[in-house]
């Protein structure tokens, strides 16, 4: 009388090594028991004829492709508003010096006064890049600067933004 055979152990497929070389263990007892067991719940190490496990290998470069594409097509940073001003600063100097300052520090400067407000123009003479307006305030100096949309970064916006915190101090 045939009884049910006990169950594999979870290390049923790990190798064995006899006399220094690895020898592959199987239970094939009288042909009830798979050449290749599958590992059951206790033992969760995975099987490489699992269908799951092979869709994951044959899906695991097509998203790491994808991953690698959306990082290289995406932009530098969100869009700035180009009504929003670029600095918008206060400073204790006056009006004057702090034009001064500007004109020894960035290129193509070109400065007009309106009222109680010292305008400057920074950039080529067709392609203003940059409008930095210095309003006096009890005392004090309000520097704003504005950078269209359209225009060109000339000079450079971080060139534009370091002379501006160092005229403003």
């Amino acid at each position: 009388m045939l009884g049910i055979l006990p169950r594999p152990p979870c290390d049923a497929a790990k190798p064995r090594r006899l006399h220094g070389s690895f020898v592959a263990k199987h239970r094939a007892v009288r042909q009830r028991i798979a050449l290749r067991p599958r590992l059951t719940f206790p033992c969760m190490t995975g099987n490489a004829d699992d269908r799951i496990m092979k869709r994951l290998l044959l899906l695991a470069p097509a998203a790491a492709l994808t991953a690698t594409l959306a990082a290289c097509g995406s932009s530098g940073g969100p869009a700035r508003d180009a009504s929003a001003p670029l600095v918008y600063v206060s400073s204790s100097r006056t009006p004057a010096s702090i034009a001064a300052c500007l004109e020894g520090r960035l290129p193509r400067v070109r400065t007009s006064h309106t009222g109680a407000a010292t305008e400057l123009a920074v950039g080529a003479d067709s392609h203003n890049s940059y409008f930095v307006t210095l309003t006096p305030l009890n005392g004090s100096t309000v520097i704003k600067v504005m950078h269209p949309a359209n225009a060109p970064d000339d000079p450079p916006e971080e060139e534009m933004r370091f002379a501006i915190a160092r005229c403003a101090t």
